[in-house]
């Protein structure tokens, strides 16, 4: 399995980052984006917050490719739709890649005991 952090901020106003979090609510999910997200070997996502910034762990297969998840997502017109809903509530960090809203985190510590 493998693992995957990634951050964004929220617009700073409190009315949308409750819309966003009333969106990410379990019964609010929208099965043909979840569906997505498992079909595309995503086997387990959580998204933290604190105050406007995101924090998302992401575990995939072995296999995961994020071309071939794009590529599907291209084709999944219910997802297209949900990234285009996000969008609204979404902004990339400043640092960010051009095109892209969740930036990579690179981990810098493990606990490994002893």
């Amino acid at each position: 399995m493998k693992k995957f952090c990634f951050a964004l901020d929220l617009k700073d106003d409190p009315e949308l980052i409750h819309q966003y979090e009333t969106y990410h609510k379990p019964e609010n999910a929208w099965p043909e984006v979840t569906q997505g997200m498992l079909d595309s070997g995503i086997k387990n996502m959580e998204i933290y917050r604190t105050g406007n910034r995101l924090f998302m762990i992401m575990e995939t297969s072995d296999d995961f490719d994020f071309r071939l998840k794009e590529q599907m997502d291209r084709s999944n017109a219910k997802v297209m739709e949900w990234e285009s809903l996000m969008s609204q509530f979404q902004l990339p960090l400043s640092w960010s890649a051009e095109n892209e809203k969740w930036a990579p985190m690179a981990r810098i510590f493990t606990l490994i005991p002893a």
